[in-house]
């Protein structure tokens, strides 16, 4: 759905490191040169980028960073989960070498949440650190991977466990890009912007209830939806930047849909990430009402919303099966969240009332997730 430009929103992230600002709007991209450039210090740019992403939205960036009078390089991986890996990783660091990119330049990630995760661990590392600037060009990537500085790639092992904190130094949400995703990539993406209001914000789960459908096919509240979402993860990292306490309520979720994404070996055809944090958001609700902390009508509120805009709430729902419950449980005990061996969840009191919860028994998990799979 097109929609005239908007005047930038700015969200400002301010830490012990260093404030940054993430730049809401349309049509933000093409002003990045300047706003790169008012870092100070850049000579040049190396852009990461997707081979899907690139033919699409490059050029504009491209002609804005030589406007600005900065050099620029483009390196380019293939979509997908399966790019987080070490010899992508690698290939990237080796690429921005080749470009030689130095301390004071900037690593700027073009793309989804695959391509932000893997260019800014690259940026983190190379040269022991360099400037990153985010350019997420999914709804996905704008409400949740950009901000707050968590970078990584997956290990055989699980999701996102071989990584770095490496905070950005600019955010560029474009919400313009949005309008050119897939129907499937803008509600994936919509399950990270509900999340908040199931989080700790129970306004904003009524505001989603009457507007989500819009958000999802691009109207004017899509800026609104993400400017919340960004203030609502930016006050948290401010709060707990390292994921040391309060932070960790961000997963709300996603102990679930890690275990999801494992199970289904990171294959985006039978479920993307969004896709898996819709149904971990239903599993963590209808878990909460299985140990007696929340009502089973709030559970039933947030399945019916979004199973309202066709999005998965069951483990039924994953194409191929989500394996057995003990494939599940195996999955979750790398989760990152796991401390001495003890399982980790975000759950929920209510609608807006979300917590975490040390040390689920693992008995517990199995025979919720078999009454998941079974129904008995």
């Amino acid at each position: 759905m097109s929609q005239p430009a908007s005047s930038p929103a700015t969200v400002t992230v301010t830490l012990p490191g260093g404030a940054y600002d993430i730049s809401i709007g349309r049509n933000v991209l093409a002003g990045a040169g300047q706003r790169v450039a008012a870092l100070g210090q850049v000579r040049k740019v190396a852009i990461v980028t997707d081979d899907h992403v690139g033919p699409l939205h490059a050029a504009v960036l491209e002609a804005s960073l030589s406007a600005a009078g900065l050099e620029h390089a483009r390196i380019s991986i293939p979509p997908g989960e399966t790019s987080k890996s070490y010899g992508m990783f690698a290939q990237v660091c080796d690429g921005l070498l080749a470009a030689r990119i130095e301390r004071k330049d900037v690593v700027l990630a073009l793309g989804g949440g695959v391509v932000g995760d893997l260019a800014g661990f690259a940026a983190a590392t190379l040269r022991r650190g360099v400037r990153l600037v985010q350019a997420p060009t999914t709804l996905l990537a704008q409400v949740d991977s950009s901000v707050g500085g968590k970078t990584g790639i997956n290990s055989p092992h699980g999701k996102n466990l071989v990584g770095a904190f490496h905070q950005p130094s600019l955010v560029l949400a474009d919400t313009a890009l949005i309008d050119t995703l897939p129907l499937r990539e803008r509600k994936a993406g919509y399950a990270e912007v509900v999340k908040y209001g199931l989080i700790n914000d129970h306004g904003f789960f009524e505001w989603c209830e009457r507007h989500g459908a819009v958000v999802i096919a691009g109207g004017p509240e899509l800026d609104h939806a993400v400017a919340v979402s960004c203030a609502a993860k930016a006050a948290i990292v401010m709060r707990d930047e390292r994921e040391d306490g309060e932070r960790a309520l961000l997963n709300l979720g996603h102990t679930f849909a890690h275990a999801i994404e494992r199970i289904v070996a990171y294959d985006n055809a039978r479920m993307v990430h969004g896709e898996a944090v819709s149904v971990g958001l239903a599993l963590a609700f209808r878990f909460s009402v299985a140990l007696g902390l929340c009502s089973g009508q709030d559970a039933a509120r947030v399945t019916a919303h979004l199973g309202a805009l066709g999005m998965p709430t069951r483990l039924g729902d994953v194409p191929g099966g989500a394996g057995s419950p003990e494939a599940m449980l195996n999955a979750m005990a790398q989760d990152k969240k796991v401390s001495a061996g003890e399982l980790t969840f975000i759950l929920a009191r209510g609608i807006g009332d979300s917590f975490i919860a040390r040390n689920i028994p693992a008995d517990t998990v199995i025979r919720f997730l078999d009454h998941e799979m079974t129904g008995t």
